[in-house]
């Protein structure tokens, strides 16, 4: 695992699929990653769930991978294992992007991808992430582009059609 300073992009990272297996993020080198942190019983779940398909459907062919991490930590509206999570995107929402280990993305045992992306764009009100699907953009080279807010939709993100060179 890349130490925090020494990480230069997204691509130095390595993390937890949600059956517990390594990924090591290199494997996006040359893709326009959207990473959201997701939650199911969340009052944002539908529209999100519901647009990052949308999304990914429209753009997986030219590029874009949507990275979904699972996270407890806003009003424990994540309580389920990673099974559960992976059924309820797949079955009800079509997702056909990666869903990752849920982690924790504030305090002492935030995932270092996210003390990463947050040191990387901090948010309006600093860094920490606020609440469940919050939204980090990165470029083809793992760089760190925007951060959206909860409330942004998803298909309103019109800087994924600039990275990707899509009219």
């Amino acid at each position: 695992m890349a130490s925090q300073s020494s990480t230069t992009s997204i691509h130095d990272f390595t993390v937890k699929d949600a059956k517990g297996n390594d990924v090591d993020l290199s494997i996006y080198k040359g893709k326009v990653l959207l990473i959201v942190n997701v939650a199911s019983q969340c009052g944002l779940t539908n529209s999100n769930y519901t647009e990052l398909s949308q999304l990914y459907q429209k753009y997986k062919d030219q590029g874009l991978e949507i990275l979904a991490f699972p996270c407890n930590q806003f009003g424990a509206q994540e309580p389920g294992s990673n099974e559960e999570i992976v059924e309820f995107a797949c079955t009800r929402f079509k997702a056909e992007y990666p869903i990752f280990n849920k982690v924790d993305v504030n305090g002492d045992n935030a995932a270092p991808i996210y003390k990463y992306l947050k040191s990387s764009k901090g948010g309006l009100f600093g860094d920490g992430i606020k609440w469940n699907f919050s939204k980090f953009l990165v470029d083809k080279e793992g760089k760190v582009v925007d951060r959206y807010a909860p409330t942004t939709s998803p298909l309103s993100i019109e800087d994924v059609k600039k990275l990707l060179g899509v009219a």
